[in-house]
């Protein structure tokens, strides 16, 4: 027994020819027995008809002998009249008197005369004929009556195997037919089913291809001849297609601008960072010029030098890793996001805030977390934090493994009034984009981009004294020999 769900999973262009032959079988079952029906109608009536004159032309001839009660001449009769009634096909023919005795009988060995009439012959109805399809015969029974007295009756059986091979003929032909037409409509209707259901198919592979990654326009040439729904799905479908491509494209240059603008800022106060150690180098190489001699002198410039352009190739390194772009792919390490410190340093110290910095050294890598957009999201919260906390505010940044290695925690605090209603929506709502626009600017939507491509969690939550903080749960994965170690 085939079940609903079973029935469901089955194409569409098989579904719908098997149920029009079904319907065509249906109704041509109904329109067989109706042919049927009415056939036998019209040969009982036919029948009845024949018999009719059969009876009636038999009871004038024997209504004489019958009075008389005379045995030989009603068999002779019923011999002579034989002959005359062969079109008829009389298969026996048994009269009897008043008192039900058989007076003649065309079989005289199978029904006696004098005996009384068998008991089959008993139940057969007056004036009508009944069919007895498994002996092929018809059997009527006769009255004979005399100034309104009935004197006797004639019993006959008739052979009407032709009638019966009839309606096994037209029964054939009828069953013939209706699966040549029934085998012929699912074939046309399978045909048409897969040229209907075509432009379907067509717009269900696009669908999940785009389900699957970039939605693809559909080709002019896969589009259906004539205009109508069919085309007009497929334009829509197309028009939408322009329209996300569209949305993207915006969205990726509003993501780089914002990116841009992060860097310019930065950059700014970068300038500020490296050039206030440039001077005190520049004084190194002055005092080495004109004491150079000193090995004291010498060893204390030298120092200074070093620790003066160590700190410059951090700020750079750090710049680089977060912005070089063929370092997206590599894997984060923990100590890593130190270097936002450094890049947000500048911006934290030219507004006179406190950067409270709480992380765990470990040179070990994520595999499952790519380095640089991790850097990027963290120093977009930290560049947030920093402006919402404004001058001489505090901005707390704590990172945290679980004992497990299963999560990284990265958790942003500010001081500030707390973050609007639109901008905790991109951080939290289900669908981010309408509150990114809302909000302006791009900074927590790319946070927020970041955290559902790698199936993380963001909880938002209001602090003391009206303080935000914003954590990102990040779920993480080693190898299986690092998770010890990680954790």
């Amino acid at each position: 027994m085939i079940s609903l769900d079973q029935l469901r999973r089955i194409p569409l262009t098989v579904r719908a020819p098997v149920m029009v032959a079904t319907l065509m079988i249906v109704v041509s079952a109904i329109i067989s027995e109706r042919v049927l029906s009415r056939l036998q109608e019209m040969q009982e009536q036919q029948l009845s008809r024949v018999v009719g004159t059969y009876f009636d032309g038999l009871s004038t001839a024997l209504m004489p002998a019958v009075l008389r009660q005379d045995t030989w001449e009603t068999y002779d009769i019923l011999d002579r009249t034989r002959s005359l009634f062969r079109s008829v096909s009389p298969v026996d023919t048994v009269v009897t008197d008043r008192d039900r005795r058989v007076l003649a009988s065309s079989d005289p060995r199978k029904v006696p005369v004098l005996s009384q009439l068998p008991a089959e012959y008993e139940i057969r109805q007056p004036e009508r004929i009944q069919i007895e399809a498994d002996t092929h015969t018809g059997v009527g029974v006769r009255p004979l009556l005399y100034q309104g007295k009935t004197i006797g009756a004639i019993h006959a059986s008739f052979d009407i195997s032709h009638l019966l091979a009839e309606r096994r003929q037209v029964l054939q032909t009828l069953l013939a037919t209706n699966a040549g037409l029934a085998a012929v409509f699912a074939i046309i209707g399978y045909a048409l089913a897969r040229k209907m259901v075509k432009p379907v198919t067509v717009l269900s592979e696009h669908m999940r291809t785009a389900a699957a990654g970039t939605p693809h326009l559909i080709p002019d040439d896969q589009f259906p001849h004539r205009n109508g729904e069919f085309a007009d799905l497929f334009h829509g479908y197309n028009g939408l297609v322009e329209a996300e491509r569209e949305r993207t494209n915006l969205v990726q240059r509003l993501a780089d601008e914002e990116k841009l603008t992060s860097l310019g800022r930065l950059a700014s106060s970068m300038a500020h960072e490296i050039n206030n150690p440039l001077g005190g180098l520049f004084n190194c190489i002055d005092t080495l010029k004109q004491h150079g001699s000193n090995e004291k002198v010498r060893r204390t410039s030298l120092s200074l030098l070093e620790r003066g352009l160590s700190g410059i190739r951090d700020v750079v390194q750090a710049a680089l890793a977060t912005y070089r772009p063929e370092r997206s792919q590599r894997p984060l390490l923990l100590q890593d996001l130190d270097d936002v410190r450094l890049l947000a340093g500048p911006v934290v110290t030219g507004r006179r805030q406190i950067l409270n910095w709480s992380s765990l050294p470990n040179e070990t890598p994520i595999h499952s977390l790519p380095g640089s957009t991790v850097r990027q999201a963290l120093l977009n919260l930290v560049l947030n934090a920093s402006a919402a906390a404004g001058n001489e505010g505090t901005v707390s940044v704590e990172v945290l493994l679980e004992e497990s290695g299963s999560e990284l925690t990265l958790s942003v605090a500010d001081t500030g009034p707390g973050l609007s209603k639109a901008a905790v929506d991109v951080l939290t709502a289900a669908d981010p984009w309408p509150a990114a626009q809302a909000a302006g600017g791009l900074g927590l939507w790319m946070v927020r981009r970041m955290v559902d491509d790698l199936g993380g969690r963001i909880n938002v939550r209001g602090g003391d004294g009206g303080a935000t903080v914003v954590k990102l749960r990040l779920p993480i994965s080693y190898p299986r020999e690092e998770v010890g170690h990680a954790a």
